[in-house]
């Protein structure tokens, strides 16, 4: 069991006997959270280094510690084990990344004056993509732009943070409102959270699509932007974007597709023939893109791309100071410095890639995908969540599905747990269509099915991976308790 699984089993089962004690509570966490400590830390008995060492240890002894560490934890995902995570993974094009990187380590965009070939890879980075998307085909005076940001995360939170001050300055918006679907990824709370914009989540029918009429009647005086996932994180459903977007363009407010998950590769699996709805700039109502170059994209691990219909709109998203003593100073995205090395990296994989790259890629995954959905559809205590593409979700009306996640990790599978409703999913990547792995899943599972299926008593169950299952009553000691989890990872 994972390390993580492990923490929210053990906080389940903690959570239900808390007595709402400050002290008392205090003293339950500290129990559970030394239990896990070993487990989350499993390089704590190493030598450590509180403070900078006196002398400075060799070069070679750093490389060899390192080394150690990424050879024990490579074999958790080479094999194509993980749900996601690793997207491409190939040893030849990690080499040439890492290549790329290492030319460019020293730059940094916020210089642009010495470091003008950054500012080439995102502009390119950024034009790649919004032709990716269709924006080449917008109509009047549109001119779909947009930046590299340093992930998924950060595209989405730099469009509602757009949003909202445009509604500001055009509308004269104060209290913001932003229409999101339940299952849309928790980085759009986190912009409410920040940006003090006011959620207001739609739920979703029973195909795992966002409900259209709820979004028709949550639209109000105070609604900046409607947002829709290509396809959602728990269940890799496309929400009804046209729709949506329809809506939007009706009531003069913003639209954002998120597709930081499928961006690089629904417009494969379309020319492909599969079964994809419109969801990009095609779309008139669609103001605002994310894609993820990190994830499909096969770029290295910190890059992604925010786009918006136009320049106008771009501009609520840069910062500029003009009164400041040390001169003027202007970024466009939440980061000052950063590492222009990713930025080269990403657009170094863009143009190996190529579409025929991707185009191959996408076809590898999509079949594997068929695969694992037949397979599944072949079990009977199991059941897909909608009609996904390549981000399978299943659950069971038989068998707790966290204790057949937990037999699944006992053979070595990393998969991620969902809630509303309990289920589990695999994100399928370029590691999972190597020879023998979907037919290896689909056995592994039918094996993790009979198992609890003979003893369903068995110890175990997890609490999902993105926020704990609903049947844990309070949640604010739940929340406190992950932020303590997360002071153990900072631990020495």
């Amino acid at each position: 069991m994972s390390v993580k699984n492990k923490f929210f089993g053990v906080l389940e089962k903690t959570a239900k006997k808390i007595p709402m004690v400050s002290h008392k509570m205090d003293k339950e966490y500290d129990k559970m959270l030394g239990e896990i400590e070993k487990s989350a830390k499993p390089y704590k008995n190493m030598e450590s280094y509180p403070s900078i060492p006196e002398t400075g240890i060799s070069h070679e002894d750093i490389l060899s510690v390192m080394t150690d560490f990424q050879q024990k934890e490579e074999g958790k995902w080479k094999d194509g084990f993980v749900s996601g995570a690793v997207y491409n993974g190939d040893q030849k094009h990690i080499d040439f990344l890492n290549k790329v990187y290492a030319l460019n380590s020293q730059s940094n965009p916020l210089h642009s004056d010495i470091w003008p070939s950054i500012s080439k890879y995102e502009a390119e980075i950024v034009s790649m993509t919004a032709n990716m998307m269709h924006g080449k085909e917008v109509s009047g005076t549109d001119e779909v732009c947009g930046v590299v940001s340093s992930g998924g995360t950060e595209s989405i939170m730099l469009a509602m943070k757009t949003y909202r001050d445009w509604a500001r300055k055009k509308k004269g918006i104060k209290k913001p409102e932003m229409i999101v679907p339940v299952t849309a990824h928790a980085a759009f709370d986190k912009a409410s959270q920040y940006f003090g914009i006011k959620m207001v989540h739609v739920d979703v029918d029973s195909e795992y699509k966002a409900k259209v009429d709820e979004v028709k009647k949550a639209v109000n005086k105070n609604t900046i932007v409607i947002v829709g996932s290509a396809p959602t994180f728990p269940h890799g459903i496309i929400d009804p974007i046209q729709e949506m977007s329809e809506i939007a363009l009706k009531n003069e407010i913003g639209f954002h597709t998120d597709a930081c998950l499928g961006g690089f590769v629904l417009p494969w699996a379309e020319k492909l023939a599969y079964n994809v709805p419109l969801f990009d700039f095609r779309l008139p109502g669609v103001t605002s893109m994310s894609a993820d170059t990190h994830k499909y994209g096969y770029a290295a691990k910190g890059t992604s791309v925010v786009l918006y219909r136009n320049l106008e709109l771009r501009h609520y998203q840069f910062y500029t100071a003009t009164d400041w003593p040390g001169g003027l100073y202007f970024s466009p995205t939440f980061a000052g410095s950063r590492p222009g090395s990713l930025s080269a990296s990403c657009w170094a994989s863009l143009l190996s890639v190529g579409e025929k790259g991707y185009m191959d890629s996408t076809k590898k995954i999509l079949q594997a995908a068929d695969k694992i959905k037949k397979g599944i559809g072949e079990i009977p205590e199991l059941n897909i969540l909608g009609n996904p593409l390549w981000v399978i979700s299943f659950a069971s009306k038989e068998l707790d599905i966290y204790q057949i996640m937990d037999a699944m990790t006992r053979k070595q599978w990393s998969l991620n747990g969902l809630h509303k409703p309990s289920a589990i999913h695999i994100a399928l990547t370029l590691r999972h269509t190597q020879e023998g792995v979907a037919e290896r899943f689909i056995e592994d599972l039918k094996q993790s099915v009979a198992e609890i299926k003979a003893n369903p008593k068995t110890e175990g169950g997890m609490a999902p991976i993105y926020g704990l299952a609903a049947k844990i009553p309070f949640r604010g000691a739940i929340s406190d308790l992950l932020k303590r989890y997360l002071d153990i990872l900072y631990k020495i």
